[in-house]
């Protein structure tokens, strides 16, 4: 399915996303420094950074990113990370027209963004900005959906209020769909175990990351706060809910 404007969809949504999206666990660094020969003079670019989820793991071992982000609040959020990590720059570009150079980058890699893309264009693009050689690493946290009343009731939250909910679950790749892109080289796969502990407040703030939910002041918006409120009030331990994510990391060299 293609998606009108998938830019400015998270416009108004930065702090949320910024504060309440799940990172991404940091043994995925060690994996693909291994795997795909990364040292100090490799460089990463994280397309689709957003406000630097992912891009922030590898600044914290010192690789030199440039995060590619068309949304300029997006951007301005990532380009927070500066003056902790000189190895950042942040460049406004989408997936198809990256800016970036021929041949100037060691590794690709796409955070929980790749469903928004035209995939031939990107490949493309990517197989341009590549070295020889070269790998792009495609990540996503897949929330669990189901065997618990949590997961289940927040699950129901989405399809009830979400917009285009449905829409947008189902354009997630799945590991097949993944693997056509990879093609003809082979896509490996790895799996890591990822979570948040949220409060009410950070569990609002989850829902409302989403590009599909109401916002305060838009329809539905009251009553989707009573279901959240509602939600937590029954399954919260200690004032918090875990809500947990399989982090499935799948990589390989394009060509």
């Amino acid at each position: 399915m293609t998606f009108t404007d998938p830019t400015s969809r998270f416009s108004g949504r930065v702090e949320s996303y910024r504060l309440h999206r799940p990172g991404y666990p940091a043994a995925i660094v060690d994996l693909l420094a291994s795997e795909c020969g990364l040292n100090s003079d490799s460089v990463i670019a994280d397309i689709a950074a957003g406000t630097g989820l992912l891009t922030e793991i590898f600044l914290e071992r010192n690789f030199e990113v440039i995060a590619v982000e068309p949304n300029q609040q997006m951007r301005e959020a990532c380009s927070s990370l500066i003056s902790q990590h000189p190895r950042l720059r942040c460049v406004d570009g989408i997936a198809e027209a990256t800016s970036l150079a021929d041949h100037s980058i060691d590794l690709i890699t796409v955070g929980q963004a790749m469903h928004w893309f035209h995939l031939n264009r990107t490949r493309n693009e990517f197989v341009r900005v590549l070295r020889p050689g070269g790998w792009c690493a495609v990540l996503y946290n897949n929330r669990r959906m189901t065997g618990d009343a949590f997961h289940e009731g927040y699950e129901n939250i989405l399809i009830e209020f979400g917009a285009d909910y449905s829409a947008v679950r189902d354009s997630h790749f799945t590991e097949d769909r993944l693997a056509a892109f990879f093609a003809p080289g082979p896509m490996r796969t790895a799996h890591f175990e990822n979570s948040q502990q949220l409060d009410l407040d950070a569990l609002t703030g989850r829902i409302l990351s989403s590009s599909y939910m109401p916002q305060p002041g838009q329809p539905r918006y009251e009553e989707m706060s009573r279901a959240v409120a509602d939600l937590f009030a029954h399954n919260e331990s200690g004032d918090h809910v875990r809500m947990e994510y399989d982090c499935a990391v799948c990589y390989g060299q394009l060509s």
